[in-house]
């Protein structure tokens, strides 16, 4: 489709009318609101008279909010129990390789444990190396420690309440 004087002087005219690209494509026929927009910016149109999007209502003024203070005294609540941090055992030696180095990073292979070993920011810092069954990441000693069983959970009335409650107390002071 090639831009006639007839059309641009119709594109001119719906542009300033505030019609959107999409709109005037449509119109127009047989182009796209891209080659539209294309158009209106090599032309150098300017801004449009009036605004493409349809006017907004009114917004509503919102009702004041009221805050309901209790004065039940908190439930006090039982101590969670903190999750025990396995250590690893001292009978857990790092493999030495045929070179007689640790492993690295460099020198793992997919058998290999790879339980890192010291601080990664340091040059010392090397991995485990034992073997390991197929599949697996570590070997069994280091597998163990990795993957602890979960503690099952029970929901208490009184827990969930006491949280419902501290909640309750948190809003009272946070307007």
């Amino acid at each position: 489709m090639a831009w006639t004087d007839d059309r641009v002087e119709e594109l001119k005219k719906l542009w300033a009318d505030g019609l959107s690209a999409s709109q005037i494509a449509k119109q127009l026929g047989g182009v796209t609101r891209n080659a539209v927009i294309g158009k209106v910016h090599r032309l150098g149109l300017s801004g449009r008279a009036t605004p493409s999007r349809p006017a907004r209502r009114p917004s509503k003024p919102s009702r004041p909010r009221t805050t309901t203070v209790t004065t039940a005294a908190p439930r006090p609540s039982r101590p969670v129990a903190p999750t025990p941090i396995v250590e690893p055992s001292a009978d857990v030696e790092p493999a030495v390789l045929p070179s007689g180095e640790l492993a690295t990073v460099l020198t793992l292979s997919e058998s290999m444990c790879k339980w890192p070993l010291g601080d990664p920011s340091q040059a010392s810092f090397r991995f485990c190396g034992r073997g390991t069954e197929t599949g697996a990441a570590y070997c069994t000693a280091h597998a163990n420690m990795a993957y602890q069983p979960s503690q099952k959970r029970r929901r208490r009335t009184s827990d969930a309440n006491a949280a419902l409650d501290s909640i309750a107390a948190t809003r009272r002071y946070n307007f």
